[in-house]
Parts: structure tokens; sequence; C-alpha cells
């Protein structure tokens, strides 16, 4: 946390962070959605937030997004769905980054409902996003669902919303 670099104009509000820092959030059972552009510091922020929660004594757990759906297709296929799926229940914080990229399918759709079901109200997620949240419903696909997995993941979630150029292209151009 305390190498946030709050000297780039990118939205980020130091008391929030500083706040959620305390990890309060997780043991309150709340949800972060960080949203931004490319490179603006999403993961970074993040991973610094559930690196605080580990060193805090919380369970973590971090998957991209697409990687998180490929090792619950695979699971799926050999038998340890059921496993993988208890084992992603039980972390008190789940950081799912890299949200959004595309489109769900049927599955992956079920998948994060019953990721979000399990979770709700006894676990904490984070959701590092480029798409904006009022365009989630569409990335979800599925009216009915996308209503369900939003209504687990949205209202009791603190939102930081970031902007600017990318962190990695500035630094790029200092070197």
């Amino acid at each position: 946390m305390e190498d946030i670099d709050y000297r780039e104009q990118r939205g980020l509000e130091k008391s929030l962070l500083k706040s959620l820092s305390r990890c309060q959030w997780i043991s309150d059972h709340l949800n972060v959605l960080i949203i931004g552009p490319t490179g603006v510091g999403k993961s970074f922020i993040a991973c610094a937030l559930a690196h605080r929660a580990c060193l805090e004594g919380f369970r973590v757990r971090y998957f991209r997004a697409p990687r998180m759906f490929q090792e619950l297709s695979t699971a799926r296929g050999d038998g340890s769905y059921g496993k993988l799926m208890h084992s992603i229940a039980k972390n008190h914080l789940l950081v799912i980054d890299d949200w959004g990229l595309s489109v769900l399918t049927d599955e992956e759709r079920r998948d994060l409902l019953e990721i979000l079901e399990d979770r709700h109200g006894i676990h904490s997620t984070i959701i590092a996003s480029q798409l904006p949240v009022e365009h989630w419903h569409e990335s979800i696909g599925n009216p009915t669902l996308a209503d369900a997995i939003l209504d687990r993941l949205i209202h009791n979630a603190h939102k930081i919303t970031l902007k600017g150029e990318s962190m990695r292209k500035k630094q790029s151009a200092l070197t």
C-alpha cells in the first residue's frame, strides 16, 4: 500500500485507500470494484489490497478472469470442480483481475454466479476491470444472470474509478 503513487492525477482518493488498507471492509464482507483504462494501476491497487489482507491474516486468492474460467472448465473435465469451487469460496478475499475482457459464455456466467453466491455476505471480492460498471450487464450476456451476479457484487462495494494515461507508458518514457 505504501508504494501506491498518489502524485499522478488518476482519481485516487488517499483517504479511501487508507481506510481500505485497514481491512475492516473484509471483516464486514464488502467488495471493492476498481475500474479504469489500461495501465492506470488497477491490478497494482488490487494486489496491494490483497497483500495487506494477507499481512492481516486473511486468506486471499488471486485470478485473472480468463485463467479462472479456464481452471474451472478444466476442473469440470477432470472431476475436481467441486474441490476448486470450495477452495475459491473459503478464501476471505477473492481478487478477479481483467474482468470483462470478453462476453461470458453460459458456463462462465453460471460459474461466476455460483462463486458470488457462495461468497455473498460471507467473504469479500475485488474486481479490477477496464469496463465501466454500467457495461457489465452486456459483458455478462444474459440479462437474468447479469441481474443476479451484479446484485451480489455491486450493492455492497467500494468503488474506485481511475483515469489517466498508462503508468507503464509514462515509466517507459522516463527510461
